[in-house]
């Protein structure tokens, strides 16, 4: 089995490819060894000890280095437990864990029955456009609301931490919203 890494804009993320499914539908990210208690995959890497986030996307993990730490050692240490999970065919995660359902919004903003239209635009937007062009560089963004013209996102996986996830944020994402979406008068992350 061969296992495919890429590097992402978060150079304390490497994104890796096992050449499958990784989550049939969403995404998990685990940003402590607490919340990888759910999942074999997520508990293993954690216990290296250099692992400070696992994030599940359809058809890859991304793995965050704690700060400090070179991907030159750590690098061989994920592929081997990646390889040993994948070829073995062990679950993802826990016998009756509810940990592959969504975790519910944190720090959501409720949304204004009046702005219906306005966030199926916003959230159609974050699905066809967005979406994909964050999980390629091994992340993800969930919509966590809309309030007076404020669109709250939370940034995953190697996009969560990222230098450049500001930019990409208020460059990228909140022109293309505005563009769109004439009421979207700001992005922010949360």
């Amino acid at each position: 089995m061969l296992i495919e890494t890429e590097s992402t804009p978060n150079p304390a993320t490497l994104k890796f490819l096992p050449g499958r499914t990784v989550m049939d539908a969403g995404t998990r990210d685990f940003a402590s060894p607490e919340d990888a208690e759910a999942s074999p995959l997520a508990a293993a890497l954690f216990e290296l000890g250099d692992v400070t986030g696992v994030f599940f996307g359809r058809d890859f993990i991304s793995v965050t280095a704690a700060p400090g730490v070179y991907w030159h050692a750590l690098k061989s240490d994920v592929l081997g437990i990646l390889l040993d999970h994948f070829a073995g065919g062990m679950p993802l995660f826990n016998p009756g864990s509810a940990a592959a359902i969504a975790v519910p919004m944190e720090g959501g903003h409720a949304d204004d029955p009046a702005d219906a239209e306005i966030i199926v635009q916003i959230q159609d937007l974050i699905e066809t456009r967005i979406r994909p062009a964050v999980a390629n560089d091994g992340g993800d963004i969930i919509y966590q609301g809309f309030d007076k013209g404020k669109v709250y996102l939370k940034m995953q996986g190697a996009c969560a931490g990222c230098p450049s996830s500001t930019a990409t944020l208020k460059n990228g994402i909140e022109q293309l919203l505005k563009y769109y979406v004439p009421e979207v008068t700001e992005v922010r992350a949360v």
